[in-house]
């Protein structure tokens, strides 16, 4: 799976993508959102920019694409094919 980091998520973490594997998360239970967000506050739990909070603080407020389609809903199944990007909330209009 591809999880692309936006905006704040992106400065929260450093980076702009990173892989997940998720054939061996999702072989004892369905893998979520929810399981997915658990992993990333997991993998980055500092922030890697100063100005910025960590990653736990700006998950909460984010929305999220699977495979280009919008979701707030953290039981989404995900399947290791699966790109989600991480949206928090952007200013402006």
């Amino acid at each position: 799976m591809n999880v692309r980091f936006f905006a704040a998520a992106a400065a929260a973490t450093g980076v702009e993508e990173q892989r997940v594997d998720v054939g061996a998360l999702a072989e004892a239970e369905p893998f979520t959102l929810a399981g997915l967000s658990e992993l990333l506050v997991e993998s980055f739990p500092v922030s890697a920019s100063g100005h910025t909070p960590p990653l736990a603080e700006i998950l909460p407020r984010c929305s999220f694409l699977v495979n280009e389609v919008s979701t707030r809903n953290l039981t989404h199944q995900l399947s290791p094919g699966d790109v989600v990007d991480v949206l928090p909330p952007f200013a402006g209009g």
